[in-house]
C-alpha cells in the first residue's frame, strides 16, 4: 500500500471516529445530555444565578453592618464571598441532576422524601433556633433546612404516586398524597412555617390539576384552605402576628416589627425609581432587615431600578411558561406531573417572595430562588432545577412522525 493510500485510509479513520462528535449525531453521554437539555431553560437558570452574585454583592454591605457587633465585624462583601463559594458548590449538583436517567433521579427523589422528611421530624426537637423558629439542623457551615430539600423530593414522590393511577384505577393515590402533604404540613407548623406550609399544600393541589383529579375533589380541598388560615391564626402567634401586621398596619404589639420590615421593604425597593442608584450608590437598605435573604429583591429595586425588578419577574415567568409549553405534547405522565410540579414550586416561591417584598403579602421567610443568600436554599434549589431539566429532557427525533421520516429520507 502505498503511502497516499495509507494517508487516506488514515484520514478515513479519523474522520469515522470523530464523526458526530459535537454534532446532533454524538450519541456520548455528554453529547446526548448537551443535545437533549433544553438548552434555554439552563440559560435562564444560569442567568437568575448571575443575577442573584450581582444582587448578593449589592445586598452584603448592609447585612454585614447589621450583624456586625462589639466583638465579630464582618467585612463588607462576607455574605457576597460565600454566596460564591455556595454557587460553586450547587453548579456541579444542578448539571450532574441534570444528567440522571429518569428511572434513576425518581428513585433517588423518593428516598430523599423518606430521609429528609425523618429530617423534618426531628427538627424541633434538635434545630436550631433563628428569628423564634427552629427550621435547621446542624451547626456553623453544617447547618442546613431540611425543608429546602424535601420540597423537590416531596414532589417527585407525589408526582410518582399519582402516576400510578394510570396502571391502576382503583389505587387510592388521592388520600395516599392527601396525608403525606397534611403529614408534612404539620411538621412544618411546629417549626412553625407558614410560608413553606402554604407552598407545599399549593404544589400538591397543583398535582391533583395536572392529574385530572374530579373538580369536586379539588373544591372540596381548597374549600378547607380557609379553616385551616382561621387555625394557623389561632392556635401559633407567629403567624397571627403577621397576618395582624399586614391587615392592621397601624396597630401596637408583636405584629409591629413585621410591619416594620414591610414598610422597610416597600421604602427600599421605590428608593431608586425606574433606573435605581447604580451598584452600592443605595443608602436605604441600610435599615432594611435581612437584606440579602428574605429583602433581596428590595434591594436590586433600590440599586438597579423597577425595570430591572420586572425584567427578573419576567424571567422566572418564563421559566415556568417554557416547562408548561414544553408540556403540552409530554405522554409519560410520571414526567408530565414531576416537571409540572416543580416547575409550579419554583414559580410559587418566586412569587411569594416579590408579593412579601412589594408590601402584596405577609413576610413570611421566603427566599427569592437563586437570587436570595443561602447554602440550604441554592443547594436545594439546584436539585429541584437539575431534576426539572431531567424531566424535560428528549430527544425531538424519537418522536418524529413516520411520515415525516419516511419523506425526509427521500
Amino acid at each position: 500500500m502505498s503511502e497516499e493510500q495509507v494517508e487516506i485510509v488514515s484520514e478515513a479513520g479519523l474522520r469515522a471516529r470523530l464523526k458526530g462528535r459535537g454534532g446532533r449525531g454524538d450519541r456520548s453521554p455528554l453529547g446526548t445530555w448537551f443535545w437533549d437539555t433544553d438548552r434555554v431553560l439552563l440559560l435562564l437558570t444560569l442567568a437568575l444565578i448571575a443575577v442573584g452574585l450581582l444582587a448578593v454583592a449589592a445586598a452584603s454591605p448592609a447585612s454585614a453592618v447589621r450583624y456586625s457587633g462589639e466583638h465579630v465585624k464582618f467585612p463588607p462583601l462576607y455574605y457576597f464571598w460565600r454566596q460564591v463559594m455556595w454557587v460553586a458548590v450547587s453548579l456541579p449538583v444542578l448539571f450532574i441532576t441534570s444528567m440522571l436517567p429518569v428511572n434513576t433521579a425518581r428513585r433517588l427523589a423518593v428516598l430523599g422524601c423518606g430521609v429528609f422528611a425523618a429530617l423534618l421530624a426531628v427538627t424541633p426537637l434538635i434545630g436550631v433556633t433563628v428569628n423564634g423558629a427552629r427550621r435547621w439542623i446542624g451547626f456553623g457551615l453544617a447547618q442546613f433546612q431540611p425543608s429546602e430539600f424535601l420540597k423537590p423530593c416531596f414532589i417527585v414522590t407525589v408526582a410518582w404516586l399519582l402516576s400510578l393511577r394510570a396502571r391502576d384505577e382503583s389505587l387510592p393515590v388521592t388520600a395516599i398524597t392527601f396525608a403525606l402533604t397534611g403529614l408534612v404540613a404539620a411538621m412544618l407548623m411546629l417549626q412553625p412555617d407558614l410560608g413553606q406550609t402554604i407552598i407545599f399544600c399549593a404544589v400538591w393541589l397543583a398535582l391533583l390539576m395536572i392529574a385530572g383529579t374530579p373538580w369536586r375533589t379539588i373544591a372540596a380541598f381548597v374549600a378547607m384552605a380557609p379553616a385551616a388560615l382561621v387555625a394557623a391564626y389561632v392556635f401559633y402567634g407567629t403567624a397571627r402576628a403577621r397576618i395582624d401586621a399586614f391587615l392592621f398596619p397601624d396597630a401596637e404589639g408583636t405584629g409591629a416589627s413585621d410591619h416594620f420590615q414591610t414598610n422597610a421593604a416597600h421604602a427600599t425597593l421605590t428608593a431608586g425609581g425606574w433606573t435605581g442608584t447604580g451598584p452600592g450608590g443605595g443608602r436605604v437598605k441600610f435599615g432594611l432587615p435581612e437584606a440579602h435573604t428574605d429583602y433581596i429583591f428590595s434591594v436590586i429595586g433600590e440599586e438597579f431600578g423597577l425595570i430591572v425588578c420586572m425584567v427578573i419577574a419576567v424571567m422566572f415567568l418564563a421559566i415556568v411558561v417554557r416547562v408548561f409549553v414544553k408540556l403540552l405534547d409530554e405522554q409519560d405522565n410520571f414526567k408530565l406531573l414531576a416537571a409540572g410540579g416543580l416547575a409550579t414550586q419554583f414559580g410559587a416561591q418566586a412569587l411569594v417572595s416579590m408579593a412579601v417584598n412589594t408590601g402584596l403579602a405577609p413576610s413570611k421567610g421566603m427566599t427569592l430562588p437563586f437570587i436570595s443568600y443561602g447554602g440550604s436554599s441554592m443547594i436545594a434549589l439546584s436539585i429541584g432545577m437539575g431534576l426539572l431539566l431531567t424531566f424535560t429532557r428528549r430527544n425531538p427525533f424519537l418522536l418524529r412522525s413516520p411520515y415525516v421520516t419516511r419523506w425526509g429520507a427521500m
